[in-house]
């Protein structure tokens, strides 16, 4: 696993995981429990690597850069930020780029969802069940849930907050918090899946929606799967939503 650092001043830093380039299959099964009907599966390959954010973007990494916090969940530098728009991530990004000199942006939800699974095929990078101990969700609402006598079986906490990143253990790819603690924008407008096999995925040029990935510490957790595909308008901020950064392009990986 290849690993970059930014220091973005004041002991603050960036670190920027390399995604390799490859191919898989985008998308949930018919199978899977509680899937959404825009999950049509299909093949997609990443012909170029990319760097993605080891972690999402946390209060003290905004706060370098952006020079305030907004955040409803303070108290600590190294939670993720939060309730800011997809027009606010844009920004951040643009004075990212003008700080370091390299070309940050935000993941396509393809790149997002390739990174995620890292070479898995299940609902979640670490397999097929999610109470809020791997990640942190709202356990209380737990995937799948099973039934007994009285109620739910298999409830986990429920934290009803953020929670630092890097709390739980990353994918094989090492990227933390790909399930849970906040949504994440992508670059894409929403629209519907192709068919066949697509090479690199790009946003539409416009659109109504963009897409957000992950799940958060506010959600069940079928929300959180790799394959869930929620939308959101551009200047809309919640409280469980944040984002994490990439590299690719003419950017040296």
């Amino acid at each position: 696993m290849k690993v970059i650092t930014f220091n973005l001043g004041h002991d603050v830093n960036l670190e920027m995981v390399l995604i390799p380039s490859g191919k898989f299959v985008m998308g949930s099964p018919d199978s899977e429990v509680n899937r959404g009907s825009d999950e049509t599966q299909h093949e997609v390959i990443i012909s170029n690597p990319f760097y993605l954010g080891k972690f999402p973007i946390t209060q003290g990494q905004w706060q370098e850069v952006m020079g305030y916090n907004p955040s409803r969940f303070k108290g600590d530098s190294q939670l993720p930020v939060e309730t800011i728009s997809y027009v606010d991530v844009q920004e951040f990004c643009r004075k990212l780029t003008n700080m370091t000199q390299a070309p940050f942006g935000i993941p396509t939800e393809a790149q997002w969802e390739y990174a995620c699974r890292a070479g898995t095929t299940t609902p979640f990078h670490f397999g097929s069940e999610l109470n809020g101990t791997q990640s942190n969700c709202n356990g209380h609402y737990p995937y799948p849930a099973i039934k007994g006598w009285f109620g739910t079986k298999n409830k986990g906490p429920y934290h009803r907050k953020t929670t630092i990143v890097g709390k739980f253990p990353a994918n094989s790819w090492g990227l933390h918090d790909m399930h849970g603690n906040v949504w994440e924008w992508c670059s894409d407008w929403y629209e519907k899946y192709p068919t066949g096999t697509i090479k690199d995925p790009f946003t539409p040029e416009n659109g109504t929606f963009r897409i957000r990935r992950g799940g958060s510490w506010h959600n069940d957790a079928e929300n959180c799967r790799s394959a869930r595909r929620p939308i959101n308008g551009n200047t809309r901020r919640n409280s469980n939503c944040g984002f994490r950064v990439m590299l690719g392009g003419d950017f040296d990986c």
